[in-house]
């Protein structure tokens, strides 16, 4: 019996060293009409056997064909991990077991890797891991705060409405991403816009108005000379002043990315600017608040909780003060005490904390907090993007603007030559 046990124990590692490989099949049914399908399956073998179970006659059987340029460069999206974990809930709620659920989200990817992560998971609980264990083996696609939660579900009974609150989470947080986003992708892009603009006048118009202009023989304005002397040094330029920009972009990227100190700074920066930074310092806030009610409620322990938080807020500035309120409250200090003390929370945010702690409704206060600023990051971005625009058109105008009467003042003294 041993032996035979040895030998059913490492069965295992083989079964996820060959993982179902997904087969494109055609087969006929009873009426001799042609159906077409694809099937995960250990080998061409098991699905013309399946599809004889069905009643169908298999015919052509192949592995499905990897895209040209393979799954490279094609990452598992927050967005495809909330659908994930939505329709996790829904059919652990309707009585699915977990390892048929992974099977059946895992052939509805269209994402190859993440039909392969969902593959992984479905292997590892299929060979006795608990759901939160098979996460671990993931770290990048689910975090130690989803992890945590999911092991709490577990520990409770109750995961499927875990992964019900979690799907929430995700939702709003990527809708607050969104919404900073919008805020910050809109006046860069349309001041992109009239930069390329501007440089297509510069490079290629302008450079025709001057021959035209020239073989009359007038002296041009002043303002149209100064445009036509940059056009003349983009013409000389072009090629190192591109360089000079992408080494530009390159070497700051790369300099944010290697130096903490670095990224201190920007973030400290950011939270300073006016609109943007009541953006930036609301949305933390939110992030922080939403956070650490869902793990609290979760029956996390709160230190344990401040941890998982210390990573979530989308600043270093907040992280860091998150990490002291953790420290602190370890030592015993209440969690609205700690926060005080950091000096970064608003008065209000504290105060809430402080009843919620006293009331013993510390989530149901925590998620309000996360709510009213999750309200403001709204209002502020609507209130940005109505003082964005006429800021956007000035600067447009004096862009595009300025060339188009540069080209066309000296039509006047043209008129003046030919008379």
């Amino acid at each position: 019996m041993s032996a035979t046990a040895k030998n059913a124990k490492g069965a295992k590692p083989t079964v996820r060293e060959n993982p179902l490989s997904q087969f494109v099949w055609t087969a006929t049914d009873k009426r001799g009409k042609t159906l077409k399908g694809d099937m995960a399956a250990k080998s061409a073998n098991f699905v013309r056997a399946e599809l004889r179970k069905q009643g169908l006659n298999p015919g052509d059987i192949k592995p499905k064909s990897k895209p040209l340029f393979g799954s490279a460069g094609k990452t598992v999206s927050p967005r495809e991990i909330t659908f994930f974990s939505r329709q996790m809930a829904t059919m652990m709620a309707s009585g699915i077991p977990m390892v048929q659920s992974l099977e059946i989200l895992s052939n509805g990817q269209k994402n190859p890797k993440f039909a392969a992560l969902i593959r992984s998971l479905r292997d590892d609980v299929s060979g006795g891991s608990a759901f939160s264990e098979a996460l671990k083996a993931h770290p990048m696609q689910f975090n130690e705060l989803y992890r945590n939660l999911v092991r709490a579900g577990e520990g409770a009974g109750v995961l499927d409405t875990v992964l019900d609150t979690l799907a929430t989470y995700l939702e709003r947080i990527e809708e607050l991403k969104g919404k900073i986003k919008k805020a910050l992708f809109y006046p860069v892009s349309v001041l992109a816009v009239g930069m390329i603009v501007s440089l297509i006048l510069l490079m290629f118009v302008i450079p025709q108005f001057k021959e035209t202009f020239a073989g009359f023989g007038a002296d041009l304005p002043a303002f149209t000379l100064l445009y036509v002397n940059a056009s003349d040094f983009m013409l000389a330029n072009w090629w190192w002043l591109l360089v000079v920009a992408i080494g530009s972009v390159v070497g700051t990227g790369f300099a944010y990315r290697a130096s903490p100190t670095l990224q201190r700074n920007v973030d400290r920066w950011m939270l300073k600017v006016p609109v943007i930074g009541k953006i930036m310092h609301d949305s933390a806030i939110s992030r922080f608040a939403r956070t650490l009610a869902l793990t609290f409620k979760a029956g996390v322990p709160l230190v344990e909780a401040l941890g998982t938080v210390s990573g979530a807020t989308g600043s270093i500035i907040y992280d860091e003060a998150v990490a002291k309120i953790r420290d602190d409250v370890a030592v015993g200090y209440a969690l609205n005490l700690a926060m005080k003390q950091v000096g970064i929370f608003p008065p209000m945010v504290v105060q809430m904390t402080a009843i919620g702690e006293e009331a013993g409704a510390l989530d149901q206060m925590l998620f309000k907090v996360a709510e009213f600023h999750e309200q403001e990051v709204n209002n502020a971005v609507d209130a940005m993007t109505s003082l964005m625009e006429p800021f956007i058109i000035v600067v447009l105008g004096t862009l595009v603007g300025g060339m188009v009467v540069a080209m066309y003042l000296p039509i006047f003294k043209l008129g003046q030559v030919v008379g």
